[in-house]
């Protein structure tokens, strides 16, 4: 399961998992971005297995707990048990911090936090009765370094790191595997909404830096793809990070010089 699998990096997570051979449940609150990502994977499976690959969707809002805990166990019936559960589903509310609306505040933890206790609960409680499992939240690298004008989404951030990390150690004798990949600058619609007008000019200030907004600039020297995190993701949910848990891994080449 993927949510906010509709577009961006939650589109490109759903990619590489397809690419990896999984069936995935994508996950999304608006169903036209969710319809064209499920287009991509129309073709009929192998044999008609309905869970032999691809991409099968649910119009979900994962702030809506009654609803997360239908859906899970619709996925459950119709494709079997989850084995990977992915969090990407998030929402940005820009402002300086004294100038925060409470709307905004809400909103953003509604989603960004909130959301991913929902999905955890849901299918983390399955996944640990089974013995086996692996989840990763994507979060941000905001969550580490202070950003200005991000307050709301930098907290909501870290609190949805901090309670990856902690059901990662509650869960692990149980052979459930949590862990959390934090994003810097990544091309995506989110991130093109910060940059107005002039994107190559936005995109070249976020490379260098901004010393007037406390901003270091990017060191490996580009914006990150959403394919560049969906492999980081790919990795720790593959048997090949199964001694990894309660992990953040930042995909943000160097921009926080891992403060």
């Amino acid at each position: 399961m993927v949510t906010g699998a509709g577009q961006g990096i939650g589109a490109a997570v759903t990619r590489a998992l397809v690419a990896a051979g999984a069936v995935v449940a994508a996950v999304d609150r608006n169903p036209g971005p969710l319809a064209a990502l499920a287009e991509e994977f129309a073709a009929e499976p192998a044999g008609g297995d309905p869970a032999a690959g691809g991409v099968r969707p649910y119009v979900l809002d994962v702030t809506d707990a009654a609803a997360v805990e239908s859906a899970v166990d619709l996925v459950e019936r119709q494709l079997g048990p989850l084995a990977v559960l992915v969090n990407v589903a998030g929402i940005l509310r820009t402002s300086p911090a004294v100038e925060l609306t409470d709307e905004d505040w809400a909103a953003t933890f509604a989603v960004n936090t909130t959301g991913v206790f929902h999905t955890c609960r849901a299918v983390g409680r399955r996944m640990a009765e089974r013995g086996t499992g692996a989840v990763v939240t994507v979060g941000s690298n905001a969550a580490g370094v202070p950003r200005a004008g991000m307050a709301a989404y930098a907290a909501s951030k870290a609190a949805a790191t901090m309670f990856t990390r902690c059901l990662g150690l509650e869960l692990a004798r149980s052979g459930v595997r949590c862990n959390i990949v934090s994003p810097g600058s990544t091309d995506t619609e989110m991130q093109r909404a910060l940059w107005g007008g002039d994107a190559e000019a936005a995109e070249r200030r976020v490379v260098d830096g901004d010393p007037a907004g406390w901003r270091v600039g990017i060191p490996l020297g580009r914006i990150a793809q959403p394919a560049d995190i969906a492999e980081a993701v790919a990795f720790l949910v593959s048997d090949r990070a199964r001694h990894i848990t309660m992990h953040d891994l930042y995909v943000d080449g160097g921009a926080t010089l891992r403060a």
